[in-house]
C-alpha cells in the first residue's frame, strides 16, 4: 500500500496561490481570441463530474470528458464501425470465444512523476490485463464490472502473451464484443500511477488521450491541455489540433446559453424547455433571431423514449390491471399521436417511434422490416371496445409514473389516453425515485428511456431476456417469450452481421406484437457550435471527440 502524506496547511496556502494563478493565467489566456496560437476549446457542463477515472464513467459527463484523456483498445467513428485504436488489429478465433489483440508500439502514458524521470512510459499488454481486471475486481466496485462480468471467468481471462500482444478469453460467444470494447470503461490505465494515487486517481488521471489533465476545481473549472506526444495522424497531422479544453460547471442552463450567445462558450447542447422556443420553431429550425449567429446541428442519438407495462401476472399489482390484457395495451399504442408530440412539446427534436423499440440510427435499423404503431384513434377505440371496454366504461383508472422531469409529456398522453376514454393518473416522482420502483416491480404502467452503451441492438433486446427480469436486469416489463429467449441466445453464435440483423428484427417484432411497452420517440442530440469551430464528428452515440475539431 502507498503512503500518502497529508499536506500541511502552509503547502495548503502554496497549492491554493499556485492553483489560482494557474487559473488567471489560463483565463486571460483563453480570453485573447485574436492570438492565432492558442485554440482554447471553451464548454460548459451543467452538473459536476464525480470521477474522471473511466472504471467510474457512468454518465454523459464523465464520458465526455473520460474520451479525451484516455484511450482503448478500439474506437468508433461516426457510422458506429469498431476501428483500431491502441490496437493495430486483432484475431477472433472460429468458435469466437478468443480475441488477440496487437498493439502499437508508439502509444505512451502522460507524463507524471510516478513514472521515472517523469516520463510517461510506453503502453504495454499488461496495462490492459491490469485496466481490465480492475473493471471486476470487487474491491474497485466500478460501475463498469458489467462489460465483463458475465464474460469472462476471472482475471486469468486477460492475458499478456508477451509486451505487445493482448488476449481476452470469453466463457461463451459475444459478436458484439468489439463494439463493447469502445465503451470508454474500457480505457487503458498506469497501473502504477493508480495504485500510488488510489481514490484520488479520480482526479488525478493518467492517460494515453489526445489531451492530459491539468486542473480541476470541482463544481468550478476543468482544464485539458493538448498531449504533445499524442501518436493520432490525420492526413498527416498529429492530433489533437487544439491547444486546451477549459469547461465551466455553470448548472442554470440559461445563464450558461447566454454565455454561448456572448460568445464565452464554444460549444452548448441540451435545449432547454424554458428557452427553447427562443431558439427552435416548432418545425425544428433555428428561429429568425439566431439565424446565421452560429451552427445548429441535429442528429440520430441511440435513445428510445417509451412507455412500459408490468405484464407479468404473477406479480399481485399486475393481476387486477387492465393493462394485462393485449388488446387494452394495443389501444394504448394507437391512441398516442407521437408526430404532434415531439412537434409541440420538442420543437421537433426526436423522431416518431414507429418500428419497434431499437432506435433509427442503430446499425440493423429497418422500420420497413420491424413496424410499430402509427397514431389510428379510430384503431384504438375500437380495440379498447373488443377488450369489453367500450369508451372506456367500466376500465378502471390506470396510474402512469414518470419522473418530474418528463410530466408534460406525460400529461399529453393522459390527454391523449382520455380521448379514448381511458382515464389515467399521472405519478410524478424523482428519477431515482421511479428506477427503483421500477426495479422491483412496484409500478404496472411506467415511463422510461433506454439509451445504448455500444453500437449493437443487442444492448436494446436484452431488456426483454426473460434471464434479465428484475432483480437480475432490466427486464422491467417482466416479458416472457420462449421463442424470443431462443432467438436472443442464438444471436450469440451468429457471426455475420446481416443474418444476426435479421434475428433482432424477428425479436423486436415479437415485442411490437405483443405490446408491452409503446415507444414514444427515437431521440436526437441537438449541438450548438460558434462559427469559427468545424470538424465536430457526430456519432449516433452521442459521444464526444474533441481531437478532430479546429478553430479559426
Amino acid at each position: 500500500m502507498c503512503k500518502i502524506s497529508i499536506p500541511t496547511p502552509m503547502h495548503r496556502i502554496i497549492s491554493h496561490i499556485f492553483y489560482g494563478l494557474l487559473l488567471f493565467l489560463f483565463a486571460a489566456c483563453g480570453r485573447k481570441a485574436d492570438d492565432p496560437k492558442k485554440k482554447v476549446f471553451h464548454m460548459n457542463l451543467d452538473q459536476n463530474l464525480t470521477s474522471l477515472d473511466p472504471a467510474f464513467a457512468r454518465n454523459q459527463n464523465a464520458l465526455w470528458m473520460v474520451n479525451q484523456i484516455f484511450n482503448g483498445l478500439v474506437q468508433i467513428d461516426s457510422n458506429l464501425n469498431t476501428l483500431p485504436c491502441i490496437a493495430k488489429n486483432w484475431k477472433i478465433s472460429e468458435d469466437g470465444l478468443n480475441y488477440t489483440f496487437h498493439l502499437r508500439n508508439d502509444v505512451f502514458f502522460h507524463d507524471d512523476p510516478i513514472f521515472p524521470g517523469g516520463k510517461g512510459r510506453k503502453v504495454k499488454a499488461d496495462d490492459f490485463v491490469y485496466s481490465f481486471y480492475r473493471l471486476i475486481d470487487p474491491k474497485v466496485a466500478s460501475s463498469g464490472s458489467w462489460i465483463f462480468s458475465d464474460k469472462v471467468k476471472d482475471q486469468h481471462s486477460f492475458i499478456a502473451l508477451n509486451d505487445s500482444t493482448f488476449q481476452i478469453i470469453l466463457t461463451k460467444p459475444f459478436p458484439a464484443f468489439l463494439s463493447l470494447l469502445t465503451a470508454q470503461y474500457a480505457s487503458v490505465v498506469p497501473k502504477e500511477v493508480v495504485e500510488h494515487y488510489g481514490k484520488d486517481f479520480r482526479s488525478h488521471p493518467i492517460g494515453t488521450g489526445p489531451f492530459k489533465f491539468k486542473y480541476w476545481k470541482e463544481d468550478e473549472v476543468l482544464v485539458f491541455l493538448k498531449n504533445e506526444k499524442y501518436w493520432e495522424k490525420e492526413n498527416g497531422h498529429q492530433l489533437p489540433y487544439l491547444d486546451a479544453v477549459k469547461v465551466t460547471f455553470i448548472s442554470d442552463k440559461q445563464s450558461a446559453f447566454m454565455n454561448f450567445i456572448k460568445k464565452d462558450l464554444d460549444f452548448f447542447d441540451k435545449v432547454d424547455g424554458s428557452y427553447r422556443d427562443d431558439i427552435l420553431t416548432k418545425g425544428g429550425k433555428m428561429t429568425q433571431k439566431y439565424k446565421g449567429k452560429f451552427q445548429l446541428i441535429k442528429s440520430p442519438y441511440l435513445c428510445t423514449e417509451y412507455l412500459g407495462f408490468l405484464v407479468d401476472t404473477t406479480k399481485s399489482i399486475a393481476k387486477n390491471s387492465p393493462v394485462k390484457y393485449l388488446k387494452v395495451r394495443q389501444a394504448i399504442n394507437y391512441a398516442i399521436d407521437k408526430p404532434k408530440l415531439i412537434k409541440y412539446l420538442r420543437n421537433s427534436i426526436g423522431i416518431p417511434a414507429t418500428a419497434g423499440f431499437v432506435p433509427e440510427g442503430m446499425p440493423g435499423f429497418d422500420s420497413t422490416v420491424v413496424k410499430g404503431y402509427h397514431y389510428e384513434p379510430e384503431k384504438a377505440a375500437r380495440l379498447l371496445a373488443e377488450a369489453g371496454f367500450p369508451n372506456g366504461k367500466g376500465m378502471p383508472q390506470i396510474t402512469l409514473s414518470t419522473s418530474t422531469t418528463y410530466k408534460d409529456l406525460m400529461e399529453f398522453i393522459q390527454g391523449e389516453l382520455n380521448a379514448i376514454g381511458i382515464k389515467v393518473k399521472i405519478d410524478a416522482s424523482p428519477n431515482a425515485s421511479l428506477r427503483d420502483m421500477m426495479s422491483k416491480n412496484a409500478v404496472n404502467f411506467f415511463r422510461g428511456s433506454w439509451i445504448a452503451d455500444y453500437g449493437d441492438a443487442e444492448n436494446y433486446l436484452a431488456v426483454f431476456y426473460s434471464k434479465n427480469k428484475v432483480p437480475n436486469g432490466p427486464n422491467y416489463t417482466g416479458y416472457f417469450n420462449k421463442d424470443y429467449d431462443r432467438l436472443f441466445e442464438r444471436s450469440y453464435y451468429e457471426n455475420d452481421p446481416q443474418k444476426r440483423y435479421k434475428l433482432y428484427q424477428k425479436m423486436d417484432s415479437m415485442v411490437m406484437t405483443y405490446a408491452n411497452i409503446v415507444p414514444i420517440l427515437y431521440d436526437q442530440s441537438l449541438i450548438m457550435l460558434q462559427n469559427n469551430i468545424s470538424g465536430y464528428p457526430l456519432n449516433p452515440l452521442n459521444l464526444m471527440i474533441l481531437k478532430h475539431v479546429k478553430k479559426q
